[in-house]
């Protein structure tokens, strides 16, 4: 990877963890999407820190709880990720 394509990497990683402490700072849920997940289904992480498994809802506009993760899960999820609070 060259330097300037890493420093691009970096940028887009910080602008989605800013995203994200924005979002859960204003009461909101974020979403996270895992490579290899089906496109209708993602991670909503709230506020509270806890982090649902959903799916996107027949009517298109709402999701659907699959799993609710517990907070080791939740926690492995973060790591894995490298969403860990600083």
């Amino acid at each position: 990877m060259t330097s300037s394509l890493k420093e691009q990497v970096q940028k887009g990683s910080d602008a989605v963890r800013a995203l994200r402490t924005k979002r859960l700072n204003q009461g909101l849920p974020f979403m996270i999407n895992v490579k290899g997940m089906d496109n209708a289904t993602c991670y909503l992480e709230y506020p509270d820190g806890s982090i649902h498994l959903v799916r996107q809802a027949p009517n298109g506009t709402d999701f659907e709880t699959i799993y609710v993760l517990s907070v080791a899960e939740s926690k492995k999820l973060k790591e894995k990720l490298k969403l860990v609070d600083a």
